[in-house]
């Protein structure tokens, strides 16, 4: 990492204009939050490998800012040349830079990797010192980078209508109204998923993402696929061109880009993009200022869609501003608003990897008492002592979870992981999204706290569950925060609401029971979940972070419900489930505005001896037992008889 740092330091100074400083983001072409390996030049410059986070680099400092579920994470692996900036806590990074750096300053950036948005707030915040954000015409990164892992081939695949429930044509059909609504004659889209949402393709472009390295553009006639074309069998290219899809080379994207707010408004005549695999660093080098193509006629130029959040500051940058409708993507809500079939889907593939959770424990619980002498799942108090396990029979956090794995590949249509699995034991747990990793990943302790959070890609629906269990004697502490976590966890779930309640309006629902006892914690208690695309998706959350008000729930939207408490140093507890928004059917309908409730669709028992059952309500309790009551009903078709028995035990009533 200091060597890297000093030869960016060395490539700033040379630079046209020097650079007083270099912004490297998390973020790819796309502005996704997981990236490719070859685009994870944050953590290649930093060392800190958690999904969220920005580094600055100045001459003299390195600093990186992150959110409250890295900084555990971040202090362990940040070395002395870098100081963590907390989000929440230290200023943010745009008015950092603004107070810190000299007047005049140059702030380069690789505008494919900054987002419009946060590229026009940094230049606003720049302006009260003259300062100036410098558009590297190449990644800085890439330059002193010098095993960057190479670009990988991997095949568009058609994502059947059986999957989707609603045809390319009718996506585009309804995307096309509300470019005419907006009057709007095109529209950019630069997020992976809602690319292969609009064009029902998925990839593997992206590791625990079902996504293809694409962008997009549609138009009220025409529409386009900019994907690397080795990535597009026939079979792929003439189910596009079917659909009215023309696939065109990822690198000539920014020529029709920067068309678009042209008189040439008939993308079908616009100037083709470079042919072949251009890659994706080509792409600020290709010259806009000539045409080569065909004259077209003279139209009156409607406005360009472009997703503010989403599209990167380059493309933007090829528009004529004044005719750009910054606006979020109206892909975003769309695909966030579940049919019938996406959700019966999520439904099933939630069942199914119910019983892989299931499966898991049942191992883990054996394993656990066998190897280690523990008192297990059900028992409180000493576990049986043993003698410390062999190396080939040591349980690890690596080891348990790639079992996880292996009991979610068992099931029908899992197609990967969703999202890299948080398998942590102990004070590892404290760490919000804690990696384990092989070489130095903790051994299982039956005396301390478990907590997994996990998920898989399945072709009906992706999945994302958390549960915390201890295997041995949990102290009343433990107990009393799970518990807590728990009241927040059903407190939400029950919630019922107006139309147009956002998700900012219902975090707090999940926190009350914790801040009675002066707890809390640092993350957002809520996010969309992809149809067989990324784990987390928008455009609502529930959370305490401003943009949770920007979008009101609504019925047929997915959410996650988990709540937390991370004492550092000593263990976590979080607990999540998959919620589907639905219509609630309440007395009254004050104002008329319909109210809506939430219907649980995960299945996998809360551990009953974590329970501090004193601490709950009769309606707490009743929730909970009928709760396990369906856990048992539905998952027991996908279980053996041994694997029942065990759920049957972990799912019997609680009393106070």
């Amino acid at each position: 990492m200091a060597d890297s740092l000093s030869a960016l330091r060395l490539l700033m100074a040379s630079h046209a204009p020097p650079l007083d400083a270099l912004v490297v983001p998390s973020e790819d072409y796309h502005q996704s939050e997981y990236v490719s390996a070859r685009d994870e030049r944050r953590a290649f410059v930093s060392g800190f490998t958690g999904s969220a986070g920005l580094a600055l680099i100045t001459q003299r400092e390195a600093l990186l800012w992150t959110d409250g579920r890295y900084f555990l994470q971040a202090i362990q692996q940040l070395s002395d040349q870098w100081k963590l900036m907390r989000i929440g806590e230290d200023p943010p990074v745009d008015l950092w830079m603004a107070d810190n750096l000299p007047a005049d300053a140059a702030v380069g950036v690789d505008p494919w990797c900054v987002s419009v948005d946060t590229a026009q707030k940094w230049i606003h915040a720049f302006a009260k010192k003259q300062q100036k954000l410098v558009q590297t015409t190449t990644n800085l990164v890439d330059e002193v980078w010098k095993n960057r892992p190479p670009p990988e081939i991997n095949p568009v695949i058609i994502h059947p209508l059986e999957y989707t429930g609603c045809s390319v044509e009718d996506k585009l059909k309804t995307l096309r109204a509300k470019l005419s609504q907006e009057k709007a004659h095109g529209l950019i889209v630069t997020g992976l998923d809602e690319v292969a949402w609009l064009y029902n393709v998925r990839g593997s472009d992206v590791s625990y993402c079902p996504v293809v390295h694409a962008f997009a553009i549609v138009t009220l006639n025409s529409a386009f696929f900019y994907v690397d074309k080795r990535k597009v069998s026939d079979e792929v290219r003439l189910y596009l061109e079917k659909n009215g899809i023309e696939v065109r080379d990822y690198s000539a994207v920014i020529v029709d880009v920067s068309s678009l707010t042209s008189n040439q408004q008939n993308l079908s005549s616009f100037v083709k993009g470079p042919e072949g695999s251009a890659t994706v660093e080509e792409l600020s080098s290709i010259d806009i200022t000539g045409s080569n193509g065909t004259e077209v006629e003279s139209q009156s130029p409607g406005l360009v869609w472009v997703d503010p959040a989403q599209c990167c500051y380059a493309l933007y940058s090829k528009l004529n501003s004044d005719k750009v409708l910054l606006q979020q993507s109206p892909l975003a809500l769309a695909k966030a608003l579940k049919n019938s079939v996406e959700l019966d889907g999520l439904k099933n593939a939630h069942i199914r990897d119910g019983a892989a959770v299931v499966q898991y424990l049942v191992w883990l619980d054996k394993q656990l008492q066998e190897t280690y002498g523990a008192s297990g799942y059900f028992l409180e108090g000493d576990g049986a002592s043993k003698p410390k396990p062999s190396d080939s029979k040591k349980l690890t956090e690596v080891t348990v979870s790639d079992k996880l794995e292996a009991f979610r590949a068992s099931k029908e249509h899992f197609r990967g992981l969703s999202f890299p699995t948080i398998s942590s034991v102990g004070s590892n747990a404290a760490i919000i999204h804690y990696g384990p990793q092989a070489e130095t990943c903790a051994e299982l302790d039956p005396e301390s706290i478990y907590l997994f959070d996990s998920g898989a890609q399945y072709l009906d629906g992706t999945t994302d569950i958390t549960r915390t269990v201890h295997f041995g004697l949990p102290s009343a502490h433990e107990k009393a925060c799970y518990t807590a976590v728990l009241k927040g966890h059903i407190a939400l779930g029950n919630a019922r609401f107006p139309n147009g309640t956002n998700g900012h309006a219902l975090d707090i629902l999940a926190r009350v029971p914790l801040w009675k006892d002066g707890l809390d914690y640092r993350h957002g208690t809520g996010h969309g979940i992809g149809s067989f695309l990324n784990v987390h998706e928008g455009p609502h959350l529930i959370s305490f972070r401003p943009q949770a008000r920007n979008v009101p729930l609504q019925a047929s939207m997915t959410v996650t419900d988990e709540p937390g408490y991370y004492e550092d140093g000593a263990f976590g507890i979080r607990l999540e489930n998959v919620l589907i928004v639905k219509d609630a059917d309440t007395k009254f309908n004050f104002g008329n505005k319909g109210y809506l409730s939430f219907e649980h669709i995960t299945w996998a028992p809360y551990q009953k001896k974590l329970i501090h059952t004193s601490l709950l309500t009769a309606e707490e309790l009743d929730w909970v037992n009928t709760y396990h009551s369906k856990c048992r009903d539905i998952l027991a078709p996908y279980l053996d008889e041994s694997e029942k028995a065990w759920l049957e035990k972990a799912t019997e009533p609680i009393t106070a």
